[in-house]
């Protein structure tokens, strides 16, 4: 089991849902994918994609988007059977506007906020490591009123090469001033592990909203070693991001309007 972030053990043999993480000593920092992991954007996303490429008679196939999650709309489309004649340009735009329409109704993951509000609590420097656009994550992180709980946020367009490359959590580290090796890494899909594990990061997963050690699959025991147990969300808000970190946070820049 990853000993970045392990689970205490419930007191009495209490409920699992008052159990958080314990972030290890050793972590100075916290980086953070923002779609599917910080907020609950998953069901957003995918139809917003199909509604956008349905107008070029192309079906979404869920299976095939679960297995891409954590790509930006543009990988996402490059990687897409039968995809390379689209207008990709105009299934952005379609998409994007969508989103930005349902800002508002995003949720918080809970068990990824509190670990938020823990860490910042803790005096670490906290980071957004995100495959998709900054003009869709910052209005995303003031939809949670998490605007001023990153030192840094790093969306696709800051990087060359988006997920499973490690280049998006290596450039939240460098920004943050964190060697990689010091920062705990959380991310929901396959291909922000795979990257955040490239990135020398200690990594936790989120499975069906439970925070886990990475690798662990939801539905199969035998993939937890001894110990392992899926971390389960308490009842905090997450609205408030907790006391700034010695030194304070800078904020994100305000999102540009959607092109």
């Amino acid at each position: 089991m990853n000993t970045a972030a392990q689970p205490p053990a419930c007191p009495g043999g209490g409920s699992a849902r008052t159990c958080m993480p314990a972030i290890d000593e050793g972590i100075h920092a916290l980086v953070v994918d923002f779609d599917g992991t910080l907020a609950n954007t998953r069901r957003g996303h995918e139809d917003a994609l199909r509604a956008a490429l349905d107008p070029y008679g192309v079906a979404l196939d869920p299976d095939w988007y679960g297995r891409h999650i954590g790509l930006s709309i543009h990988d996402l489309l490059a990687e897409l059977p039968g995809g390379h004649d689209l207008p990709h340009d105009e299934i952005v735009q379609h998409s994007r506007t969508h989103l930005l329409a349902t800002v508002h109704t995003i949720t918080p993951n809970r068990c990824v906020a509190e670990l938020l509000q823990q860490a910042r609590r803790a005096g670490l420097s906290c980071a957004v490591a995100s495959g998709a656009t900054r003009l869709l994550v910052l209005p995303g992180l003031d939809a949670l009123g998490l605007t001023g709980a990153f030192t840094a946020v790093v969306a696709r367009e800051d990087v060359t090469r988006g997920k499973p490359d490690p280049e998006l959590f290596l450039t939240a580290a460098r920004r943050l001033g964190v060697a990689p090796e010091l920062c705990l890494a959380v991310d929901d899909a396959p291909d922000g592990i795979a990257s955040a594990r490239a990135a020398g990061m200690h990594v936790l997963t989120v499975i069906d909203g439970h925070l886990a050690p990475a690798g662990h699959t939801a539905g199969n025991p035998t993939a937890h070693p001894p110990g392992g147990a899926q971390i389960t969300c308490g009842t905090t808000q997450p609205a408030d991001p907790g006391p700034a970190r010695a030194g304070g946070t800078t904020a994100p820049k305000p999102a540009e309007p959607a092109r």
